[in-house]
């Protein structure tokens, strides 16, 4: 047995998540993890298109502020987070380093599939078997895991599970969130999923088309009591962008009580409103764009949300500078975002991610309702997550 205990675990999910559980778990008692695909982490290849933010700097309260249900998470951020998962990717051969907006990376040069390779490496390093193309099909009689592939249906026999099957986003990945009915058949339930980091829908104006697919950058996005800055792009249906992810939950939140929801884009951020008053006191109309030094997008934008008679008038432009009002009219479809809330309600699970009703199931990564903004946070939960899991197995040995 090569000093591991005669205990036996499935992991269902190749996901970031759910290898990190096969690799916590590995190196102490058997493991095989279960993958509907031909290879583990599909969709953390495509989270790494553009560069990999594989986590964030931040720490303590600043850190947990990004997650929700902060309470569900914060025991479990606390026992790994980002600085442990720094060690444990330096400890595989993976260093990483530190952006200017604290989100952190792969050191240059190292891509996406080459960080997967080197992960699922150090897993099977532990003695982990995989199983490719093996497809989670529901449960049996006793609530546990049926698999599908080529050689047919069976059950899963181990002494626990770690399910770690992903949330409703980027279907082309395998992660379509099927499973939850399996789930409602087991008596667990389960939150509709909703489109979260994801971009908004509203209407945009002959005079913004010219400007589509370009960034408006170093703005600053509010809603309700959200507030980010950032970058979004102009896109045909609207807007997306890193300044416009965290602030969807209050976008959902105000399209859920009132059907309509508003942004509050501040186009200069780091001038006054008094400041932008004195650069504008002498100039000429021609002379204000250059003056504030607004590109054509965000004069675009300015313009397309700024009532013709007030904007043409120009003694508010300070004002409206600061505070271009936008109405959404809604977000972005499930498959185009970045990820979902919803799944398994966090009311379901125990301490150590176990459900209440079966409690040799976890569960881990984003097929437990948690939300979280891009910036690393995301692939922080589903490792954290993945960890937690394994450890309450572990602890029940």
């Amino acid at each position: 047995m090569n000093g591991r205990i005669p205990y036996r675990v499935a992991v269902i999910g190749g996901g970031p998540a759910g290898l990190m559980a096969a690799f916590t778990l590995g190196q102490r008692i058997a493991v095989d993890l279960y993958e509907q695909g031909r290879n583990p982490g599909r969709k953390f290849l495509v989270a790494g298109d553009g560069g990999l933010n594989i986590t964030n700097s931040m720490v303590g309260d600043a850190l947990l502020a990004q997650y929700a249900p902060a309470d569900a998470m914060r025991s479990i951020l606390e026992a790994f987070g980002p600085e442990a998962l720094r060690e444990w990717l330096a400890s595989i051969d993976v260093p990483t380093y530190t952006g200017t907006s604290g989100r952190v990376f792969p050191v240059r040069g190292i891509k996406p599939a080459e960080v997967l390779k080197v992960i699922v490496d150090a897993v099977k390093a532990r003695g982990v078997r995989f199983h490719t193309e093996h497809r989670f099909v529901g449960f049996d009689a006793d609530a546990r895991p049926l698999i599908e592939a080529a050689d047919g249906r069976r059950t899963i026999q181990a002494d626990a599970y770690v399910l770690a099957l992903g949330g409703a986003s980027w279907a082309k990945t395998g992660s379509a969130g099927e499973w939850a009915t399996f789930f409602e058949g087991i008596g667990v339930r389960t939150n509709p999923f909703q489109a979260s980091n994801c971009g908004v829908e509203v209407d945009i104006t002959e005079g913004l088309r010219p400007h589509i697919g370009k960034p408006l950058k170093n703005i600053e996005v509010r809603c309700g009591t959200r507030c980010t800055r950032g970058e979004m792009t102009i896109t045909e249906h609207g807007f997306e962008g890193n300044a416009i992810y965290p602030v969807i939950p209050e976008v959902r939140a105000q399209l859920n009580a009132k059907g309509e929801a508003e942004l509050i884009i501040d186009l200069k951020p780091d001038l006054s409103t008094e400041r932008i008053r004195e650069k504008l006191r002498d100039a000429t109309w021609k002379e204000r764009t250059a003056a504030l030094n607004l590109d054509r997008a965000s004069l675009a934008l300015l313009k397309a949300f700024t009532p013709k008679e007030r904007y043409l008038d120009g003694r508010h432009m300070a004002l409206d500078v600061k505070q271009v009002r936008i109405p959404v009219h809604g977000l972005r479809p499930l498959d185009e975002a970045i990820s979902t809330i919803g799944g398994i309600a966090m009311e379901g699970v125990n301490a150590d991610l176990s459900l209440v009703r079966h409690p040799h199931l976890f569960v881990a990564g984003e097929m437990l309702d948690w939300d979280a903004p891009t910036g690393g946070f995301l692939l922080q939960g589903a490792f954290s997550t993945g960890r937690w899991a394994a450890e309450g197995i572990l602890r029940r040995l």
